[in-house]
Protein backbone atom coordinates (compact mmCIF):
# COMPACT_ATOMS: atom_id res chain seq x y z
CA UNK A 1 0.00 0.00 0.00
CA UNK A 2 2.85 2.49 0.93
CA UNK A 3 3.99 2.18 -3.00
CA UNK A 4 0.37 3.50 -3.69
CA UNK A 5 1.21 5.94 -1.29
CA UNK A 6 4.38 7.19 -3.14
CA UNK A 7 3.13 6.69 -6.67
CA UNK A 8 0.31 9.34 -6.00
CA UNK A 9 2.42 11.48 -3.71
CA UNK A 10 5.19 11.59 -7.05
CA UNK A 11 2.39 11.98 -9.63
CA UNK A 12 0.95 15.13 -7.63
CA UNK A 13 4.29 16.52 -7.44
CA UNK A 14 4.81 16.41 -11.55
CA UNK A 15 1.22 17.37 -11.84
CA UNK A 16 2.03 20.61 -9.81
CA UNK A 17 5.54 21.14 -12.00
CA UNK A 18 3.76 20.45 -15.00
CA UNK A 19 0.67 22.64 -14.48
CA UNK A 20 2.76 25.48 -13.13
CA UNK A 21 5.45 25.74 -15.40
CA UNK A 22 4.88 23.78 -19.10
CA UNK A 23 2.63 26.03 -21.50
CA UNK A 24 1.80 22.85 -23.78
CA UNK A 25 0.39 21.01 -20.75
CA UNK A 26 -1.27 24.20 -19.31
CA UNK A 27 -2.93 24.71 -22.99
CA UNK A 28 -4.21 20.66 -22.45
CA UNK A 29 -5.69 21.46 -19.07
CA UNK A 30 -7.88 24.45 -20.29
CA UNK A 31 -8.44 21.93 -23.42
CA UNK A 32 -10.22 19.83 -20.79
CA UNK A 33 -11.63 22.17 -18.69
CA UNK A 34 -13.79 23.30 -21.69
CA UNK A 35 -13.85 19.64 -22.94
CA UNK A 36 -15.88 18.72 -19.91
CA UNK A 37 -18.96 20.51 -20.32
CA UNK A 38 -18.84 21.26 -24.54
CA UNK A 39 -18.59 16.95 -24.41
CA UNK A 40 -21.92 16.31 -22.83
CA UNK A 41 -23.82 19.15 -25.03
CA UNK A 42 -21.70 17.40 -28.47
CA UNK A 43 -22.40 13.56 -27.54
CA UNK A 44 -25.04 11.42 -28.59
CA UNK A 45 -24.31 8.63 -25.85
CA UNK A 46 -22.44 7.75 -22.66
CA UNK A 47 -20.08 6.16 -24.21
CA UNK A 48 -19.47 8.57 -26.71
CA UNK A 49 -19.30 11.61 -23.83
CA UNK A 50 -16.51 8.77 -22.95
CA UNK A 51 -14.88 8.84 -26.14
CA UNK A 52 -14.70 12.74 -26.09
CA UNK A 53 -13.03 13.12 -22.90
CA UNK A 54 -10.76 10.11 -23.62
CA UNK A 55 -9.35 11.62 -26.72
CA UNK A 56 -8.54 14.83 -24.45
CA UNK A 57 -7.18 12.99 -21.81
CA UNK A 58 -4.57 10.68 -24.20
CA UNK A 59 -3.75 14.25 -25.43
CA UNK A 60 -2.16 15.22 -22.03
CA UNK A 61 -1.02 11.42 -21.28
CA UNK A 62 1.09 11.73 -24.63
CA UNK A 63 2.10 15.43 -23.96
CA UNK A 64 3.11 14.32 -20.38
CA UNK A 65 5.08 10.94 -21.62
CA UNK A 66 6.75 13.55 -23.86
CA UNK A 67 8.18 16.16 -21.25
CA UNK A 68 9.26 13.57 -19.41
CA UNK A 69 11.32 12.45 -22.31
CA UNK A 70 12.72 15.95 -22.92
CA UNK A 71 13.83 16.26 -19.88
CA UNK A 72 15.61 13.22 -19.64
CA UNK A 73 17.68 14.24 -22.14
CA UNK A 74 17.83 17.51 -20.91
CA UNK A 75 19.58 15.52 -18.12
CA UNK A 76 21.72 13.44 -20.03
CA UNK A 77 22.84 16.73 -22.47
CA UNK A 78 22.05 20.07 -23.02
CA UNK A 79 24.28 19.97 -25.83
CA UNK A 80 23.09 18.75 -29.77
CA UNK A 81 23.49 15.31 -29.77
CA UNK A 82 21.60 13.38 -33.19
CA UNK A 83 20.02 10.89 -30.71
CA UNK A 84 18.76 13.25 -28.01
CA UNK A 85 17.22 15.07 -31.33
CA UNK A 86 15.58 11.47 -32.56
CA UNK A 87 14.24 11.25 -29.36
CA UNK A 88 12.68 14.47 -29.09
CA UNK A 89 11.38 14.92 -32.10
CA UNK A 90 9.48 11.84 -31.54
CA UNK A 91 7.70 12.57 -28.47
CA UNK A 92 6.65 15.95 -30.07
CA UNK A 93 5.33 13.26 -33.20
CA UNK A 94 4.09 11.18 -30.19
CA UNK A 95 1.79 13.90 -29.28
CA UNK A 96 0.92 15.74 -32.59
CA UNK A 97 -0.31 12.30 -33.45
CA UNK A 98 -3.13 12.03 -30.30
CA UNK A 99 -3.91 15.69 -31.77
CA UNK A 100 -5.00 14.34 -34.97
CA UNK A 101 -6.70 11.34 -32.64
CA UNK A 102 -8.27 13.68 -30.58
CA UNK A 103 -9.43 15.86 -33.12
CA UNK A 104 -10.64 13.28 -35.53
CA UNK A 105 -12.64 12.09 -32.57
CA UNK A 106 -14.16 15.44 -31.94
CA UNK A 107 -15.19 16.41 -35.52
CA UNK A 108 -17.04 12.83 -35.87
CA UNK A 109 -18.63 13.78 -32.53
CA UNK A 110 -19.63 16.90 -33.80
CA UNK A 111 -20.69 15.91 -37.49
CA UNK A 112 -23.32 13.35 -35.72
CA UNK A 113 -24.66 15.70 -33.21
CA UNK A 114 -25.12 17.77 -36.38
CA UNK A 115 -26.33 15.32 -38.84
CA UNK A 116 -28.05 13.43 -36.23
CA UNK A 117 -26.85 10.33 -38.01
CA UNK A 118 -23.89 8.16 -37.07
CA UNK A 119 -21.39 8.16 -39.46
Amino acid sequence: MQRLIDAFINSVRAFRKLAAHEKAFQQELLLLALALPAGWFISVSWSGYALLIGAVLLLIMVEVLNTGIEAACDAISREFHIDIQLAKDCGSLAVLISIAIAGGVWAIAIIERLTGAPI
